[in-house]
């Protein structure tokens, strides 16, 4: 099979709530069968929608809002963990405010692990759970590399009780 021939993961965005899941997963279902799609995501859901979800086709992975200010995905992300799906946090630097100056509570920690403010970010949401896989955006071909980075910072138990107490649960 060549590439091009099949999309190896098929995320549905939003799923519609006028449209019954089991007929949105149903054609998806169907796509994967025929040899269309390999694996089907799921993006912007609740936890109990992904329950329902799984008890009708399998998944592969979730893509919902979470970063180290938004964590209202929290559910989600334990479902994801229970079943080993990788969950994709969109906006994992906050649209850019886990970057920049507003960020400034970020500046000693990451001061401390010759870092930016956005690769801490990043390595708080890759020690959080093993099946978060950030995909942030870049607005330059530095951005990648300093991305990267973030798997290499060993965030400390205080490190990351720090991070958690920015924004309470």
């Amino acid at each position: 099979m060549r590439l091009r021939d099949r999309i190896d993961l098929y995320q549905l965005h939003r799923p519609d709530p006028r449209v019954p899941m089991a007929d949105q997963l149903g054609a998806l279902d169907a796509l994967r069968h025929e040899g269309k799609i390999r694996y089907i995501g799921l993006d912007t859901l609740t936890a109990d929608q992904l329950e329902q979800a799984l008890s009708l086709t399998g998944i592969a992975s979730v893509q919902n809002r979470f970063n180290l200010l938004d964590r209202s995905s929290d559910a989600v992300l334990k479902v994801c963990e229970a079943h080993s799906l990788a969950f994709l946090p969109w906006f994992p630097l906050a649209n850019g405010a886990l970057t920049g100056d507003a960020a400034a509570a970020l500046t000693g920690i990451a001061d401390r692990h010759g870092a930016t403010r956005g690769q801490i970010a990043l390595a708080w949401l890759l020690h959080r759970s093993p099946v978060l896989c950030p995909t942030p955006g870049t607005g330059s071909p530095a951005h990648p590399a300093e991305n990267l980075g973030a798997r290499e910072i060993p965030l400390s138990a205080e490190d990351l009780r720090r991070l958690e107490a920015l924004v309470p649960a």
